[in-house]
């Protein structure tokens, strides 16, 4: 997905498609690129999420941009997610690990055990979210659950985003494990510190997709495998 991702982008960017064009139809594209439509649906998702172009029902894919601004993930921009995220999240962990009872420190524990086992990507998203819902759960605060709850579709998308074009999910097992032993610690100032770090490699990993640092030379034909 990451090669088919990236064929396009680069396509458009180079004006091979220009702003209004239409993309060739899925069934063309898959012959031309030799990929299964899944894998094909799976890039032009995230096209779509980098602001790149649009998908019309009934009409296809069209160009609506030639560089990327700020992604998209669900009703939010990344800039805006992130933003929410720096001043929710990090305060919720140091609250979590004040109040945590031994329950949700179990429940994060079997959480993350599956987590670090879990090949399925699919999966694996849904376990992400539930686990910054149940940090927002040992903060004792319904508010905060609240807020989580509220931007819970958009986490979803944009981990997805991270796992398949960033490779984030061996490192965010790390992370995660990192904050539930802060947790596990009562220490306010660990549960913040590692909570941080979390969302600093996101937002890295983020602007590493977006902006690369080193553009490939476009090829002729099928992306690489």
């Amino acid at each position: 997905m990451e090669a088919v991702f990236g064929h396009l982008r680069s396509a458009i960017e180079r004006g091979e498609y220009v702003v209004g064009d239409k993309l060739p139809s899925e069934a063309e594209l898959c012959r031309t690129l030799e990929v299964s439509r899944p894998v094909l649906r799976e890039a032009l998702r995230a096209l779509q999420a980098m602001g790149l172009t649009v998908s019309k029902s009934g009409k296809g894919t069209f160009v609506v941009a030639n560089t990327v601004e700020d992604p998209t993930f669900g009703d939010y921009a990344a800039s805006d997610l992130l933003e929410v995220r720096r001043h929710v999240e990090i305060p919720v962990a140091g609250y979590a690990a004040l109040r945590r009872t031994p329950e949700d420190l179990d429940h994060l524990r079997h959480l993350l055990d599956r987590m670090e086992h879990e090949t399925d990507t699919t999966a694996w998203v849904a376990m992400d979210t539930v686990f910054h819902l149940a940090v927002a759960e040992a903060s004792r605060n319904p508010v905060f659950r609240r807020v989580i709850e509220e931007i819970r579709d958009a986490l979803a998308r944009q981990s997805t985003f991270l796992n398949e074009l960033g490779g984030r999910r061996e490192q965010s097992n790390c992370e995660h494990r990192a904050i539930l032993e802060a947790l596990a610690d009562g220490s306010e100032h660990d549960a913040v510190e590692a909570m941080s770090h979390h969302l600093l490699r996101v937002e890295t990993t983020l602007t590493d997709i977006v902006r690369p640092q080193h553009t490939t030379a476009p090829t002729e034909g099928r992306p690489e495998a």
